[in-house]
């Protein structure tokens, strides 16, 4: 394992458990007008996107990377922030999310796939195809002060895979986006949200400091963080529901310790 693994891992995880952070979980950012357009939900315009951020500074809140967030609590802070996450790198989170996310002083993380850089979303078979970043595309990201993480090399389910595919999707994809940005990954983040105990000890036990999951029940904590998905429809209040709800879920995890 390299020296800087197990700093960077250090440097993120907090030494004792609290509860997790509410990260917000975005995919594609383009302009549609037709549901049909975006059967699995995964897609919110520009505007819809702007308008969820200023909800989130109406309320005292800033989107900053997965990592910077972290980092934050580590250190004892990191009250008024949220993690936001763009899962699959495709391209129009360049052209449409980053000018978004400057304007409004935010950072995000962004979760690619080195295996599959400058292609589309093969794994998606019933939505509108939708273009992967380069490799000058996910180093553009990174220069404009954005989180890289990875996202497997090929967006597979992990929990099926044997353990050498495992290793290659966790290991492999993180040495590629070194190779990529000249820096090695914090975060990885679950394809399909799927993970179990296999997988989120090989995670670990790779040198992620982190990773995030959807809904990850007993197994949350530093490398299976919750998320909460971001719609289209999610204007302020259901934002402040899905808020209240991951408050809650908290609660009840913090019971359950």
């Amino acid at each position: 394992m390299p020296a800087d693994t197990d700093t960077a891992s250090a440097a993120v995880v907090p030494a004792h458990r609290t509860a997790s952070p509410w990260v917000l979980m975005y995919h594609s950012v383009a302009e549609f007008t037709d549901p049909a357009e975006d059967p699995y939900g995964i897609t919110v315009t520009p505007l819809a996107l702007e308008a969820q951020l200023l909800w989130l500074r109406s309320r005292g809140l800033r989107g900053v990377s997965v990592g910077e967030l972290l980092r934050a609590r580590a250190a004892g802070g990191g009250a008024g922030l949220v993690g936001l996450t763009f899962d699959d790198g495709y391209t129009d989170f360049l052209t449409h999310a980053l000018p978004l996310l400057r304007r409004h002083g935010c950072t995000a993380t962004l979760f690619v796939l080195p295996g599959r850089l400058g292609v589309d979303n093969v794994w998606d078979p019933l939505g509108p195809r939708k273009s992967l970043l380069t490799a000058e595309g996910i180093r553009e990201v990174a220069a404009a002060g954005q989180e890289i993480g990875s996202h497997g090399l090929l967006h597979q389910d992990l929990t099926a895979a044997p353990d050498d595919v495992l290793l290659q999707e966790l290991r492999g994809s993180r040495d590629l986006l070194r190779e990529l940005t000249g820096t090695l990954p914090e975060g990885f983040c679950y394809p399909y949200g799927h993970l179990d105990a296999r997988v989120v000890d090989a995670t670990r036990a790779a040198g992620y400091g982190y990773a995030c999951a959807i809904d990850p029940g007993r197994l949350a904590g530093p490398h299976a963080l919750p998320r909460t998905h971001v719609s289209q429809a999610d204007g302020g209040t259901r934002l402040r529901v899905k808020h209240l709800r991951h408050r809650v879920r908290e609660l009840r995890r913090a019971v359950r310790r």
